[in-house]
């Protein structure tokens, strides 16, 4: 069994070794003007401070709680919110740790596509290719749900400041089509003040949170200990057991801090992306934990009445808006939060235009070669940008047939991200067990390794099992949560592709890895 991984691992390696040299033999010429069509090779521009900030304001955590707390008031109440968020806190770094140690073995774009055929023990070309539909879809659900959010978020300032305004279904569908057009002619005419734009979004991020607290700490009247700490919701939604009622409230934190993985996809613009990407993911997640748990505690302390702020079409601005009694003070402390969110959204999209583009370089869709090209001057693979937004477009049509379509089009890519993760953690671990250890970047966990990833399993396959639950009780048609059926939906697709195209398309891009300048080291660890 020893030998025959061994040839799998060396014919990988012999692929990716000649993979390389094409590349190489390929690769545009120095001197070559920068309008050639041939030119698709990113600038490596963004820097330390830029590509921390990036992570860290893409998951944009306590104001991500603040805008989905609907969840949670319904399911779970503050118990669900405060422990909930230790528990999601802990995973999540878990997962982003255990992630990182592959960046730093192979900084690729592909990232968990890649790393998954890299350390299949047999048939990496079908791991790749079902890792890639998976995770590729996982992104571009996680900009519908940020859309979702920011329309369901318009349509509670409309009711706050009108309550004689009646929300559709299809209001929410045009209003994602707008914000649609923000992130993606931010993403064209930006990128060159990319590192400025993440350092004040970072900024923003910090300071924005302190405002928040120091505000709600000063106006609001206070609950009592025992309700932030003590009080389990379970007699609201119909789910009636407690513990399935504090698990459901998860969606809350566990979705905030999910998308640390964004940054992986911007490697090829990062420099010495072995070293800073995983520190980048592992600092934005413990950073947007530490704010969201602090923000939850908070929020709870300064809730008000509950029936009142559970009845609101938007929670979050119910609650200011008792602290401050002020519908312009209420109305400016929210949109804190979304200005943080739309620059989020900004980066959710740099992030997997970039993902979709490197599916693409390795065949991975159909029709690759369209979404290959990156705009020579620009240094953006505009069609990949375009067909995310074009397939948002479609998921925004959810809204008119379904009432629950904001639960399904948040649950959906916290779902199909877990699944994303789950499976190279899996097989980099069974690779460990196996004594089948890659060759270590700069970041490697040593003896920590394996217990981190076995935790980090553990933990996605908990959140898995109640994420895709429906919010409440009686389940029918129009309540169910769709998000697990259209992830399925997704994985037939994959097969699907594998069987009629994907098997004999798609190439496997795996081991030989191309270490970018400024990223060398010797073997015992120190930089050359």
């Amino acid at each position: 069994m020893a030998n025959k991984h061994t040839q799998i691992d060396t014919l990988v390696e012999e692929h990716a070794d000649q993979d390389r040299r094409n590349r190489k033999e390929n690769a545009e010429p120095k001197d070559t003007p920068s309008g050639s069509s041939t030119d698709n090779v990113f600038e490596r521009y963004i820097n330390l401070v830029a590509i921390v900030n990036f992570g860290f304001t893409l998951q944009a955590g306590w104001e991500t709680v603040g805008l989905t707390l609907q969840y949670v008031l319904f399911n779970g109440g503050p118990a669900s919110l405060v422990y909930g968020s230790i528990l999601a806190g802990i995973g999540s770094t878990a997962i982003a740790t255990s992630l990182g140690e592959m960046a730093s073995i192979d900084p690729t774009v592909g990232a968990q596509y890649r790393w998954s055929a890299r350390f299949a023990q047999g048939r990496p070309e079908f791991w790749g290719l079902m890792q890639g539909w998976v995770t590729v879809f996982a992104w571009i659900f996680n900009v519908g749900a940020s859309l979702s959010i920011l329309a369901n978020t318009v349509q509670g300032f409309i009711i706050f400041h009108n309550p004689n305004y009646e929300p559709k279904g299809w209001h929410s569908t045009l209003l994602m089509y707008a914000f649609i057009v923000v992130p993606v002619l931010a993403n064209l005419v930006l990128r060159r003040t990319l590192n400025t734009l993440e350092t004040i979004g970072g900024i923003f991020h910090v300071l924005f949170f302190i405002t928040v607290i120091t505000v709600l700490s000063v106006t609001a009247k206070r609950s009592t200990t025992a309700f932030v700490f003590q009080t389990l919701t379970h007699n609201v939604s119909g789910w009636n057991n407690p513990g399935v009622a504090w698990c459901l409230g998860l969606l809350t934190t566990v979705f905030p801090i999910t998308s640390f993985d964004g940054v992986l996809h911007m490697i090829d613009e990062t420099k010495e992306p072995r070293k800073r990407v995983p520190k980048s993911m592992i600092t934005s997640v413990a950073l947007n934990a530490l704010m969201q748990f602090g923000y939850g505690i908070c929020v709870m302390f300064c809730l008000g009445d509950y029936e009142s702020v559970a009845a609101s079409g938007l929670p979050l601005i119910e609650i200011y808006y008792q602290a401050t009694q002020s519908r312009a003070g209420a109305t400016t402390l929210v949109l804190m939060h979304v200005i943080v969110f739309v620059i989020s959204l900004f980066n959710i999209f740099a992030s997997v235009s970039r993902l979709v583009w490197a599916f693409a370089r390795d065949n991975g869709l159909p029709f690759s070669k369209t979404f290959t090209y990156v705009h020579p001057t620009l240094q953006i693979p505009i069609p990949a940008l375009l067909l995310v937004a074009f397939i948002c477009a479609l998921l925004a049509l959810i809204n008119i047939g379904s009432t629950v379509a904001f639960t399904a089009l948040v649950s959906l890519p916290t779902v199909s991200l877990y699944v994303s993760y789950f499976i190279p953690i899996l097989l980099l671990t069974l690779r460990k067990l196996r004594g089948m250890h890659p060759k270590y970047g700069p970041f490697k966990l040593g003896r920590w390794g394996l217990p981190i990833n076995v935790f980090s399993l553990v933990y996605i396959v908990f959140v898995l099992i109640w994420i895709p639950f429906p919010p409440g009780r009686p389940v029918t048609a129009q309540t169910m949560n769709y998000a697990a059926p259209l992830f399925i939906a997704v994985v037939i697709l994959a097969l699907v592709d594998w069987v009629i195209s994907g098997k004999t398309r798609f190439k496997v891009p795996t081991t030989a890895i191309d270490v970018p300048e400024g990223d060398e080291e010797n073997e015992d660890g120190t930089p050359l």
